[in-house]
């Protein structure tokens, strides 16, 4: 029976937490986590006693029948079941607007719908794309196959003919081109597959994968991981499977089997919420772009040596006598004082200013309630104006997720546009 234990970032669970059945987490679980996060340089969250205490990062954590989910949270007050819930709900959407899910509208019907946790949502989309996939046809390749046959087909391999046919004159083995579905692509489908069919609690799920790989073409079972998606080249045919391949990826290199053959194998997709929060910053704005204003993403310029300055968005204005001014926004999704902004945040924005001929920049964090800021100077660095603002915006709505951002933030920054449909 799938348990289910939901909580959110920077809050800490340990063997004794509570999931969904009101059993207790347990120490096997806690050890896991310990493991993963050793695995990979502890940048999930830290080791605490008889427990964990989790970071900045957000998702799903699936050991055995136990799921986690981390979510985001934009206030201090203590979370109730019901807010959990609704912060499940936003995060989904969040991750839809930053085409980390394949979801144009993520609606209320979709989110009350079967969905265990965030982990059978990606299941379900894969599940639906691989049968898109079969339905409309895989791709075959030809490959290279050297077998022992009666009949010459193709090179014969002389070493290994009469290595293995010295008796059977009859036979020969050869080298020969066959045109099947047994490629890389269709490999990783199918190893994705099987993955899935190991660890999901979903009974519908299990029962849409068991179909799907009743109807998948014989290839073989492959270890895959990082280097076999490198050597993966782009063309005109392959372009149907990039969104299954993309959460195949997702899947299988942050899958990790329990080596003991138990049932703890685990599956984690976790998600930088400052750098989500920054993505879905962006493309709210990128909407509001005309002929006069311009928003760019992850800009990059040197600094010290092979150091490189990178704010999060620059947008440059085009005034109506075709002077240009640039603005600085950098995103920050934490929850601070708004007469107290951090100094090295604020030495950041000094230096981006400098460095983009900004005279405007913001500080950019989400708020439950947002208070009204006004621009403090910088006292030095650049002739004419010099000066940075904290700007807070809502991230929800109502109950929904706040797609007017964009309108608010170019008012925070005293810009006016037309958005772009």
């Amino acid at each position: 029976m799938a348990r289910l234990i939901r909580v959110f970032e920077y809050e800490k669970i340990t063997i004794h937490s509570k999931c969904s059945d009101g059993k207790e987490l347990g120490e096997s679980v806690i050890n896991k986590l310990w493991d993963y996060n050793d695995k990979n340089n502890n940048i999930y969250f830290d080791g605490i006693r008889n427990g964990v205490k989790f970071k900045h990062y957000v998702g799903v954590i699936q050991i055995g029948n136990i799921t986690i989910e981390i979510l985001p949270k934009a206030d201090k007050q203590k979370g109730s079941e019901d807010d959990k819930k609704f912060w499940h709900d936003i995060l989904l959407k969040m991750l839809a607007k930053c085409k980390k899910v394949k979801v144009d509208s993520v609606s209320e019907a979709s989110l009350r719908k079967r969905y265990y946790s965030l982990l059978d949502l990606y299941f379900e989309m894969f599940i639906k794309e691989v049968d898109y996939l079969l339905e409309h046809g895989l791709i075959k390749k030809y490959r290279k196959n050297s077998s022992n046959l009666n009949t010459l087909k193709g090179r014969l391999n002389f070493g290994k003919n009469i290595q293995k046919n010295h008796i059977h004159k009859e036979r020969f083995f050869t080298i020969h081109q066959v045109y099947d579905y047994d490629h890389l692509l269709n490999q990783i489908l199918y190893k994705a597959l099987l993955v899935l069919k190991t660890i999901t609690n979903n009974t519908s799920l299990s029962d849409s994968i068991i179909r799907t790989l009743g109807n998948f073409p014989e290839v073989r079972e492959k270890n895959i991981n990082k280097t076999h998606f490198e050597a993966l080249v782009a063309n005109r045919k392959s372009t149907k499977y990039d969104e299954a391949i993309k959460i195949s990826k997702m899947i299988l290199l942050n899958y990790s089997p329990d080596i003991k053959g138990g049932s703890e194998n685990m599956l984690a997709l976790l998600f930088d919420m400052n750098k989500l929060w920054e993505e879905f910053v962006y493309r709210i704005l990128a909407k509001h772009q005309d002929d006069k204003l311009k928003v760019k993403f992850q800009n990059s310029d040197k600094f010290w040596e092979n150091k490189h300055i990178k704010p999060d968005i620059v947008l440059t204005k085009t005034n109506d006598d075709g002077d240009k001014e640039t603005f600085i926004i950098d995103t920050k999704w934490k929850v601070i004082d708004p007469k107290k902004p951090g100094d090295d945040d604020l030495k950041q924005m000094f230096a981006y200013n400098m460095y983009w001929q900004a005279s405007k920049s913001m500080l950019l964090y989400p708020s439950s309630n947002p208070e009204p800021t006004s621009y403090g100077l910088f006292h030095k660095g650049r002739d004419g104006e010099n000066k940075c603002k904290l700007g807070f915006i809502k991230v929800m709505k109502g109950k929904e997720l706040n797609l007017d951002i964009g309108e608010e933030i170019l008012n925070l920054l005293e810009i006016n546009s037309k958005i772009i449909i």
